[in-house]
């Protein structure tokens, strides 16, 4: 892999071909971002991490009838995937009231939300990555009336599914962002990651609110021990046997 190969670089990962036109490799970096990228740093080990973490939930999402567009993980950093077009829009589902839902309506921290808020958000740094409505995404068409009906559905499966899985590790789902694209065939897979870095993710052995965090608000909001999360989570995604 070189500079010259990669395909993109985002905030997170790196994208490069392969021999093979329909897959691609995806290199999972060190680097933390947050608050739209105005705060930057490192998490040291956080690529490796991330990337088996979401290997491994990938491969249960795909035994439980979700298709996705990962392969395999031919290193600890590295993913082969399907390539698809992403559809420019991540789906955020909410378990619980927490971060900018709270700052924006009000909402006390905590409180549980039933059913699960299903949002929407343009995947654009330059305008902020803002919230939409359905009429707003269907105008701007970032996706089809059909899509975005898929786009719900999938992402409720997804979050009952994962709560499951996050349960068996004594972590609780508080929310989380999901990416999709569509496949040469037209296809809609759950794409990009799933890891502390795209969850809220709070440990159910621990009442204290700052000491259960085992996501990447220990980096935006300075908890520290933020390397010692990722590691905690990845510990008990691997003892769980989630996949087997």
């Amino acid at each position: 892999m070189s500079e010259a190969e990669k395909l993109y670089e985002g905030k997170a990962k790196i994208i490069y071909p392969t021999a093979e036109p329909e897959v691609l490799l995806t290199y999972f970096k060190d680097d933390a971002t947050a608050f739209n990228a105005q705060k930057r740093g490192t998490i040291a080990g956080k690529g490796a991490i991330n990337c088996t973490i979401s290997s491994k939930i990938f491969q249960r999402l795909e035994r439980e009838g979700i298709p996705t567009h990962f392969i395999d993980q031919p290193e600890p950093n590295q993913m082969r995937v399907r390539r698809v077009t992403i559809v420019p829009v991540e789906v955020v589902v909410r378990n619980i009231a927490a971060g900018s839902l709270c700052k924006q309506t009000g909402l006390p921290p905590g409180k549980e939300l039933k059913p699960p808020l299903v949002e929407f958000f343009y995947k654009n740094d330059a305008l902020g990555d803002p919230l939409l409505t359905i009429e707003r995404l269907l105008v701007m068409e970032l996706a089809t009336k059909e899509q975005v009906e898929q786009l719900r559905d999938m992402a409720l499966r997804i979050n009952e599914l994962l709560k499951g899985i996050f349960h068996e590790c004594g972590i609780t789902l508080v929310d989380f962002k999901l990416e999709f694209g569509i496949d040469s065939d037209g296809k809609l897979l759950l794409a990009d990651e799933i890891s502390p870095d795209t969850c809220r993710l709070w440990d159910e052995a621990e009442a204290d609110p700052q000491k259960r965090v085992m996501d990447k608000d220990r980096f935006r909001l300075d908890l520290g021990q933020v390397e010692a999360a990722y590691e905690r989570v990845l510990e008990r995604i691997l003892g769980g046997n989630i996949v087997t």
